[in-house]
Parts: C-alpha cells; structure tokens; sequence
C-alpha cells in the first residue's frame, strides 16, 4: 500500500442501549486508511456490512477504487456483533437487540475520542453499512454532509423482515441452538442450510438464469458448496444470529429523537443522499428507494445496471459494477 493506515480498538465502558440493556465493557475495533487533513475536512465513514468484518471490505480503497485513500481519510468501524468489535462469542451476557442507532453512536465516540473530529465530509456504506449511512445523517443531521447508501434502505422493509425471520428461525432449530441467539456448539449442518438460503437471495434470478454461477465452477452444486457452504460455515452462528436482529430493527425513526416518524426523520436529514439500489436486489428494492426519495430534501437515485443482485453493490470481481460505484461515488464526492 502507498498510504498509511492504522488500526485499533475503542474502549467503551459498559455501553447502555436504545432498547435496554448494556454492552459490558464494550469494545469497539476500526482501521483508517490515509491522512487526516488539516482542516479535518476529507473524513469517510465507511462501516461493515452483515457478518463482514473490516479486512474484507478493503478490497475498493486505493487511488483507482472507489474509495481514494490518497485524497480521503477513510475510517472502517466494525459493527458490534461481527466478531471484532463487541460480540456474542467475545462478549459474555452480549444483549439482545444492539441497533444501528447504538452503532453509530458508539462510531460518533470513536471519531470525537480518537481523532478529534466532530463532521464528516460522507458516510458510505453497502446493504447493513448503508443503513448505518442513512442513521448517521439521521441522527446527526449537522455532522454529515453527504451518504453514499448503496443497496440499504433507512428502514427495513417488511419483505426484508420475512427473508430474516426466516434465517432466524433456521438457525433457532439447530439442536445445538440454546435459546437467545446462544448455542452450545457451532450447529455446522445449520450453518450449511442458512448459506444455501442466502445463496438464493443475495443473487438474483437473473444471475442464475444467465448462467453465472457456472463462471468458476462446473455445475449449482459445486457453486453452493465452494462459494456459499464455505463463507457461511467460517461465521459463528451466535453473531450471525446478533446482527440479523440488528437489520431486522433497521429503522432511523425509531428512537427518541424521531418517535417512529419515519417521514420526519428523512425529511430531518440534511446531508446530501446519493442512493444506489441495484436494479435487481431482492432486499433492498428500488421502489423502497423511491418512497424514501419523496421526504428527502437533496437526494439523488442511482440503481445499479447489473443482473448481480445484492452483490451489485459489494462487486469484487466484476468491473462493470466497479466501474459504475467509482464514477457515481467519485462524482458525488466531489460535488
């Protein structure tokens, strides 16, 4: 790498929480990449994405990425539950409910604690880290003058809600599941039932009817074991199970500053909200974009062009998709 980058971890204290209970001495990790300017105005926030944690999304920082560490100091925070920061295989009596509002908090401490910066120049994320974009400007309607919300949505939808139940409820019948997200062992076969659920949604029916999974691999099977059985059996069950309730709860208007109005919360926004669903996302549609789109005072959308589904917005591996992140996300950067 040809830019400085450091890495970290907050410490806390014994965090409390929007819907109760306490994250006990909570830990919070993060990484940057670049320089800090003088006048603290090249901040990104770029935060994690369900299970993900932040070595895996680096792949689209660098002076031809989407995201320019040469001009930008970038700041990953890993969300609670994804195994490095706070989780429930790290953390005993881990909470039942951790928020994205709890999230971005504790994300608004580490950049005032640690690097003394109270605005930031955008917040950018993908799917749960668009989420956590759209309650940042939320939440913080003076602090953020620009998101970048790339397949996420600033509510989840109540289709999106039956798809996680529906992991939720896999996961709950694992005879190894003790009860409130606990297990007693990894349950390895129910991980393999959940990676082959989400196979069939984070992908689209495009994708599929395209032949693209026969890409790098002779034939369905072979496609669900090595890149779908693999990713899923390397994650721990009890925080794939935590962050799954954290999107299930995905909304900036429930909270005390909102009181579940979700019109007024958008419309408090004042950060400028580029919105880039992909065309074929089946969680997080470009008809829920549109909706948002009518109480946001200066937005833009965007979809993807792109038959990938979910994986649009988080394209490793397929340059066309770069292609379009890099030249809308540069653009609006630059505003």
């Amino acid at each position: 790498m040809d830019w400085p980058t450091k890495e970290g971890v907050l410490a806390l204290g014994d965090l409390t929480l929007l819907k109760g209970g306490v994250i006990p001495d909570a830990k919070l990790c993060w990484r940057t990449h670049g320089t800090l300017s003088a006048a603290q105005d090249n901040v990104i926030v770029y935060p994690t994405s369900y299970s993900a944690q932040t070595p895996e999304l680096t792949w689209l920082i660098g002076p031809d990425g989407i995201l320019d560490p040469t001009r930008w100091f970038i700041i990953q925070p890993d969300m609670f539950g994804n195994g490095l920061s706070s989780s429930p295989t790290n953390t005993p009596d881990y909470p039942a409910l951790v928020t994205s509002w709890d999230n971005v908090h504790a994300q608004k401490r580490l950049l005032a604690e640690v690097f003394g910066i109270e605005r930031v120049a955008c917040v950018y994320g993908w799917s749960m880290g668009a989420q956590q974009a759209y309650h940042w400007a939320a939440a913080f309607p003076g602090a953020v003058e620009r998101i970048v919300a790339i397949c996420g949505s600033a509510k989840t939808a109540v289709h999106n809600q039956v798809f996680l139940r529906g992991l939720l409820a896999t996961l709950e019948a694992a005879p190894e599941y003790l009860g409130d997200g606990r297990f007693a062992a990894e349950p390895t076969k129910t991980l393999r039932a959940f990676g082959r659920i989400y196979a069939g949604w984070a992908l689209s029916q495009d994708f599929y009817r395209a032949g693209l999974h026969l890409a790098a691999e002779p034939d369905l099977e072979s496609f669900l074991r090595n890149q779908w059985d693999a990713r899923w059996g390397a994650r721990r069950a009890a925080n794939l199970y935590a962050q799954a309730m954290t999107w299930h709860e995905g909304d900036i208007s429930d909270n005390p500053l909102y009181g579940g109005d979700f019109p007024k919360a958008l419309a408090a926004i004042e950060a400028r909200v580029l919105l880039m669903p992909g065309e074929t996302d089946l969680y997080f549609r470009v008809a829920d974009s549109e909706i948002e789109m009518r109480h946001l005072r200066r937005a833009a959308l965007h979809p993807i062009p792109s038959i990938h589904g979910h994986r649009a917005g988080n394209p490793i591996g397929i340059p066309q998709d770069i292609d379009f992140l890099r030249r809308e996300t540069r653009a609006w950067l630059e505003a």
